[in-house]
């Protein structure tokens, strides 16, 4: 063991790298035949893959013919069973008058079942193709073949329909204008580039349309418009789509201009206000640079014309008086300290009326418990009753014949109200904090402005239509958490008032914004509000 040891010790240096030459070719073949080992294996591997989905398309093929052969066999079955085949005596003709009589019958049956009580959609708008189907069958031969069902009256043979409703989400085209210029008789003859919505932008009027329909109607943030847009196959930078954003609420602020005009020429208005969250720069109580930033929404009631206004979040009167200021005519709202204000003598031209559903709302939180309030509820709920028992517009009722019924209905109800109005406000024992004595209050507090509704024969019961577009808001509130910065919150104003002034108008967002915007893009910064006018939601609704 010494010696082997000392011998080993002894080696030269050549002899080690003649030692280490030595292994590392034997290391070399060694990964030569593994390499060769690996390559013989996937080719067995692509050849038992190749193998195995002969197999699978064989098994498809045998399946195919056994299913076919099954509706063969059935169809064959069906066929022997019918009554008209020749293993029953054939039935004897029917006259023409007992035909009728049958399907009169028929009918008869038919309507009373009434599809099992189902209600089955109805798409009218929707394109509609019409497709023959046959028997896909290789022993199938029309020529030879006779309908099952009897022909019809035009003399075509009867069929079955079978209905499906496809959808194909939504298509991006790149449009790609191949601009010739030519020179003819010393002169240059450039052709005319197409016409875009913003200057110097690839992304016409539908894009920008279907952008501000995904964000300000169906309340989806511009994060969850980008994902969409990809699983389309169109990769938008959210950057990019929140610039189109802000490019559009500046192309819209003629139009925002004109809005506000035609509401406040409007003499029945209607008001409220919503928040929102604001991403500000200052930190609040818990650390956080959020605030809610208020909406004032103003609605044209007759006109469906919608405008609303964003002052840098504020909740002050102030902001809502200086809409005003000028305005002649009716207003409605709730009982907020600031719409109050407006009965006052600064504004001798407004006729501020109420809000019943507000006031009812306070009674029935109580009406489980108090049967005074239950009373209330009943009796409002009758005002509502006997105004619903004619609307303006349909059967040639016009405003002046709501008035007269107004006049005619009203008093005596009203009446009643006040007379349970003041038994419950003289009750000795209503507790001063009680809903109750808090719903009587409220109410008291408003009676003239109850009253003032039904001096007018267009005025609604309630601000229910306010509300109802305030809804947008919230349900954007739900997704998109808030805005991110005040400049941002007053975009949104602009581009909220044309959204929803195309709502309560009930025409569609993406068919008028594409429309406007096409139709004034060669139109100057000074071009006159009365233009603009013209194709605001209302009109554009009746072009």
């Amino acid at each position: 063991m010494f010696f082997r040891t000392f011998a080993s010790e002894m080696m030269t240096k050549d002899e080690i790298i003649s030692n280490l030459m030595e292994q590392l070719k034997a290391t070399n073949e060694q990964n030569a035949a593994l390499i060769n080992r690996v390559a013989e294996l996937t080719a067995q591997l692509k050849e038992a893959l190749a193998r195995l989905e002969s197999i699978e398309q064989s098994v498809k093929q045998k399946d195919e013919t056994i299913r076919k052969e099954k509706n063969k066999n059935k169809g064959l079955t069906t066929l022997l069973e019918k009554d008209s085949e020749q293993q029953k005596p054939p039935k004897p003709e029917l006259t023409d008058d007992e035909k009728k009589v049958l399907e009169e019958a028929r009918a008869i049956r038919r309507k009373q079942r009434g599809n099992n009580g189902a209600r089955r959609d109805s798409h009218t708008e929707v394109k509609v193709e019409y497709h023959d189907v046959y028997p896909d069958d290789p022993d199938f031969d029309m020529e030879k073949a006779r309908p099952l069902e009897e022909t019809g009256e035009d003399g075509r043979p009867k069929y079955r329909e079978c209905v499906r409703y496809t959808y194909t989400p939504g298509h991006f085209t790149k449009h790609v204008y191949r601009m010739h210029t030519f020179t003819q008789d010393g002169r240059v003859f450039e052709p005319q580039t197409p016409p875009s919505a913003f200057l110097n932008s690839n992304y016409d009027s539908s894009f920008v349309a279907g952008l501000m329909q995904l964000r300000y109607m169906y309340a989806m943030p511009m994060e969850r418009i980008v994902h969409y847009f990809e699983d389309m196959g169109f990769n938008l930078n959210k950057k990019t789509a929140s610039f189109l954003m802000k490019r559009a609420a500046e192309a819209f602020a003629r139009f925002y201009a004109a809005i506000r005009q035609a509401v406040l020429g409007e003499d029945y208005i209607a008001a409220d206000e919503t928040y929102f969250k604001i991403l500000v720069p200052e930190k609040n109580s818990k650390g956080k640079g959020v605030r809610k930033g208020y909406f004032w929404v103003i609605v044209a009631v007759n006109a469906g014309l919608l405008y609303v206004v964003y002052e840098d979040g504020s909740r002050s009167g102030d902001v809502i008086f200086k809409e005003v200021e000028d305005y002649r005519g009716t207003m409605q709202s709730d009982a907020a300290s600031f719409y109050k204000k407006i009965e006052g003598s600064d504004y001798p031209f407004i006729v501020r009326i109420a809000c019943i559903q507000h006031i009812k709302r306070r009674f029935i939180e109580c009406q489980d418990y108090e049967p005074d309030a239950a009373r209330m509820v009943r009796l409002l709920n009758k005002l509502y009753q006997r105004d619903h028992e004619h609307k303006v517009g349909e059967k040639g009722w016009t405003v002046d014949d709501h008035l007269k019924w107004r006049q005619k209905y009203a008093p005596g109800i009203l009446a009643d109200i006040r007379e349970l109005l003041d038994e419950i406000l003289a009750k000795p024992d209503l507790l001063p904090k009680s809903d109750l004595a808090s719903a009587a209050g409220y109410l008291d507090m408003e009676w003239d402005a109850v009253v003032d509704i039904f001096k007018r024969g267009d005025t609604n019961l309630d601000n229910n239509l306010v509300e109802r577009m305030n809804r947008y808001f919230s349900m954007s509130r739900r997704s998109s958490l808030f805005f991110g910065s005040h400049s941002g919150a007053e975009r949104a104003a602009v581009l909220y008032t044309l959204a929803l002034s195309a709502k309560t108008n009930h025409i569609n967002l993406f068919d008028y914004i594409v429309d406007i915007l096409d139709k004034t893009a060669m139109w100057q910064p000074n071009t006159p509000l009365s233009k603009y006018r013209d194709l605001l939601p209302d009109r554009w609704a009746t072009m």
